[in-house]
């Protein structure tokens, strides 16, 4: 009985003794700074170190705070506008008298900003500027643009637009527009004839651009079909040759072209591209899951909803319904004086062009604007928590209205964090010979502003990065999913050689069909001051004289200061190299330069369609990759203020053609980035992002190196994380 009893009380014992260490081992780590760096233990220290796989399951997300947009109040002019105030615009406009008994749509509904001059002077502290909401409607089959006072209630300004073109689709108008041909016995016989259920079908709206007359005075659509059986990834699978054309203000089928019925709608297999979605693809571990940490805290502020203040930067940010994110107000402060200096007054996406290169009956009207026909901003999607956006980023929502004036909100549109890759800011390092053992060097970390724009198929990633020393970098990503067509062959020996498949066998009855894309990016620089210049400066060789020297030629940088529009019109030419300055003239640095920034090129692509064709007409703002325009508040849409099935008569290129003054003037600067696309087997059957971008740098803007005092990073600046598995 004895031994009995000592061992029930070892077995007590050894049972406490257990409990105590996994009690232990679970408790987080005291706070003990070792004297080279902080040990954090990742099950401990969350939510800012984590060390779930992404690989192997789903993904940690950190909560996201759901914002109460109900009660948020404009502090900065430049704000977008609030639930509130949307509402107040509704009862306005349904009040009025252009709009009682009589049908209308608000295809958009915007803060229209205050005059740039009251902006400039107004700080924070100062009475709130006048608010006042811009509306395009249409009112029995006509266009406006209203001003509403939301101070007073009143509309202020009503103007009818007259020159062609209609505004930017509405949500309404895309969801009636496809639902229209499943109204039409015609269709849906002509659907279960291609072997299709209609229970698997679904359909998309496609902008049809402008060809002549027979396309006025009707807003149309072309409507285009695929099949969604057994994959999510439909667009692989187009019902080739049938195209539906619709009336959008009479939601009537105005007729239907089937000239495929003798292709097959492609396979279902390797579509899929949901990791979700099972054992569908074999897993590939090619990575262990990486995050940048940040135990502190992100260095940004965001104070009053929309002013983000960074390292020397401060600027202001809105979610724009239509540009998807507008930067205000961007300016860089002064290492040596403090001072605030400005850089940027406004930057925004003003208008995408994507003409795809395929002249049959079914594709040739394929060449859609993005931004003024659907809405570049009403297309952004929520982004994706540590997959579009690392941790610790901070998320901004869009608010916006519907075709009824009735507000919505968009959540998690805009991302704000720091990024590092591992770049170097600056560094230098002497060699062991000068006796100097010199080795500095600095990391580069930045800070982007990102969204994500899905239109239909595509994916645009638009990032704006700012950089310590006065860099703005924007960049531009395609990902998403190719528009396919359909094709009887599935291999290439089945081709005639005279065929022109118009792009890239991608699979079996599947062809990439070649495209462009072109994003135009309106910039209001304000180089220390409104008052700018546009300076070509070319780089020329030169020629040594006999005997001068043992070298025969160099290079000479020759300035040419732009006096009007059409001097500032750049094509980018690889053998004729230049750079592209914006100075302000009045302002010097202490040795005489003037101040300014440079645009810096990037790998960019030129339309090479005819000038005459019907869509290069509407995308004529492509034919430059800048331009220098005055600043003209009306003047932001590249593609004109009213684009789809616009005639192209409102354009950039045509404003530029007044070849107005430009020197020492308040100007504006247009840069286009462009892709050419053939698309390749490895796009499919969803593409790997592929990126572009360009630089607004400082030139003499600063008086030295704006970061020379940047202190390096040593070890006792950061934590060690260790993961919790081998804590």
């Amino acid at each position: 009985m004895e031994t009995r009893g000592n061992l029930r009380l070892l077995f007590l014992l050894v049972s406490v003794l257990l409990l105590v260490l996994f009690t232990w081992l679970n408790l987080p780590y005291p706070y003990m700074p070792s004297n080279k760096a902080e040990i954090l233990d990742c099950a401990a220290s969350s939510p800012w170190c984590v060390s779930s796989n992404r690989l192997l399951k789903n993904p940690t997300r950190r909560p996201q705070r759901n914002h109460d947009h109900s009660s948020d109040t404009p502090l900065h002019p430049l704000d977008p506008l609030t639930i509130q105030e949307f509402n107040k615009v509704r009862r306005v406009v349904a009040s009025h008298a252009l709009f009682k008994s009589k049908s209308y749509v608000l295809h958009s509904v915007g803060l229209e900003e205050p005059a740039k001059s009251l902006v400039l002077r107004w700080k924070y502290g100062d009475p709130m500027l006048p608010r006042r909401a811009s509306v395009v409607a249409r009112v029995d089959g006509r266009s406006y643009v209203l001003t509403v006072d939301l101070d007073s209630g009143r509309v202020t300004r009503q103007e009818r637009v007259s020159s062609s073109g209609y505004p930017s689709m509405t949500i309404e108008d895309m969801n009636t527009a496809t639902s229209a041909p499943m109204k039409s016995s015609g269709f849906n016989r002509t659907i279960m004839d291609r072997g299709v259920d209609l229970a698997d079908l679904v359909c998309l709206p496609v902008s049809s651009g402008w060809y002549g007359k027979s396309e006025e005075k009707r807003r149309l659509i072309k409507v285009q079909c695929y099949s969604m059986k057994d994959t999510s990834n439909f667009y692989m699978r187009p019902i080739e040759g049938l195209t539906v054309l619709v009336d959008m203000d009479t939601h009537q089928v105005v007729e239907i072209v089937d000239q495929g019925r003798n292709i097959p709608i492609p396979k279902a297999a390797n579509t899929e591209y949901r990791y979700s979605a099972g054992n569908v693809h074999r897993e590939v571990k090619l990575i262990n899951p990486i995050s940048l940490e940040q135990p502190k805290g992100p260095s940004f502020t965001v104070e009053n909803g929309h002013t983000i203040k960074w390292a020397n930067w401060e600027f202001h940010l809105k979610p724009d319904s239509r540009a998807g994110v507008i930067i205000s107000r961007a300016m860089v402060r002064n290492p040596e004086s403090g001072e605030m200096r400005s850089v940027l007054y406004k930057g925004m996406t003003s208008e995408l062009f994507v003409p795809y290169m395929d002249p049959t009956d079914a594709w040739y009207f394929k060449t859609y604007m993005d931004a003024g026909e659907y809405g570049f901003g009403l297309q952004a999607m929520p982004l994706d928590p540590l997959n579009d956006c690392p941790r610790n980023a901070y998320y901004m929502d869009g608010v916006f209205a519907a075709a009824d004036g009735s507000p919505y909100v968009r959540s998690n549109m805009v991302c704000v964090y720091e990024s590092y890759a591992g770049d170097i800011g600056w560094r230098h390092a002497e060699s062991p010979i000068t006796g100097m053992p010199i080795r500095e060097a600095r990391p580069k970390v930045t800070l982007v502003v990102r969204m994500a724009a899905s239109v239909a198929n595509y994916d645009y990633i638009v990032d704006w990065e700012f950089q310590t020393d006065g860099l703005i970098r924007i960049k531009v990503g395609l990902s998403g999913i190719l528009m396919v067509k359909g094709t009887r062959y599935t291999n290439m020996n089945q081709v005639p050689g005279s065929e022109n498949l118009y792009g890239t066998l991608l699979s079996e009855n599947v062809i990439g069909v070649i495209h462009d894309h072109f994003v135009t990016f309106y910039l209001d620089m304000d180089v220390d001051g409104s008052d700018n210049s546009f300076v070509k400066v070319n780089l020329q060789r030169q020629q040594t004289s006999p005997g001068e020297s043992p070298r025969r030629s160099y290079l000479k940088a020759v300035r040419n200061v732009a006096k009007t529009e059409k001097d500032a019109q750049i094509k980018l030419k690889l053998y004729n190299p230049s750079e592209f300055h914006l100075v302000n003239p009045n302002k010097q640095t202490q040795v005489g330069n003037p101040v300014g920034y440079k645009v810096v090129p990037a790998g960019t692509a030129a339309s090479l369609l005819d000038l005459d064709d019907p869509p290069q007409k509407r995308g004529a703002f492509t034919n430059n990759q800048i331009w220098v325009t005055p600043y003209n508040q009306s003047e932001e849409w590249a593609g004109g203020l009213l684009v789809y099935q616009s005639q192209g008569e409102d354009t950039l290129a045509t404003w530029s053609q007044r070849n107005r003054p430009i020197e020492n003037k308040d100007i504006v600067l247009w840069y286009t980035l462009g892709f050419h696309h053939i698309p390749c087997q490895e796009d499919f059957p969803i593409m790997p992002t592929v990126s572009s971008s360009f630089d607004l740098k400082p030139v003499n803007f600063f008086e030295i190196n704006p970061i020379l005092r940047m202190p390096p990073t040593g070890e006792d600046d950061l934590p060690v994380c260790k993961d919790a598995a081998s804590a």
